[in-house]
């Protein structure tokens, strides 16, 4: 095994981590009833409580609106969210979860948030805040090039200043 380049063993490392991501969202699902990723993505962004519209999930779950909106409509049938018109503008219709709705996110925080601690728990805060300022910096660079292509290396300053606090 030959030693490479730590930026481009990260590369890699980050490209497989997308793929393995990828694939669990490509992955239909096995059951009739069973949740989709895009469809848990939705739900665990209303579990904060705060009422959202159909873009603003569209948004953190990564899909489209109208792939939102029809995600939305199904999961209402399930009772699992409640759709209603918003007071303050009545074209947007704002989603929240239902009791039973809390119930599919929890059940799945209990099956999934075990296997999330193990797989980090080799890890320091330290490193775990330091990976995430790492992740940061890689997001900001994707979102300028979707943003402008032909724009300069994003963010100024390195890693260790951005974890040094100011004084």
């Amino acid at each position: 095994m030959t030693a490479r380049d730590p930026q481009e063993q990260f590369g890699q490392s980050f490209k497989a981590a997308m793929a393995a991501v990828r694939r669990l969202r490509g992955r239909e699902t096995h059951r009739p009833g069973d949740l989709s990723y895009a469809q848990y993505s939705l739900l665990f962004s209303l579990a904060a409580g705060e009422a959202l519209s159909a873009g603003e999930l569209a948004l953190a779950a990564d899909v489209s609106p109208a792939s939102a909106t029809q995600m939305l409509e199904a999961m209402e049938r399930a009772g699992l969210v409640k759709r209603v018109r918003s007071g303050q503008d009545k074209r947007v219709v704002l989603s929240s979860l239902t009791g039973r709705g809390r119930e599919v996110v929890e059940s799945r925080r209990v099956l999934f948030e075990p296997r999330w601690r193990a797989a980090l728990a080799e890890f320091t805060d330290r490193d775990l805040v330091t990976a995430a300022a790492i992740l940061d910096r890689v997001r900001e660079m994707f979102d300028e090039l979707a943003e402008r292509p032909e724009a300069t290396p994003p963010g100024s300053g390195t890693v260790e200043e951005k974890l040094t606090p100011a004084a």
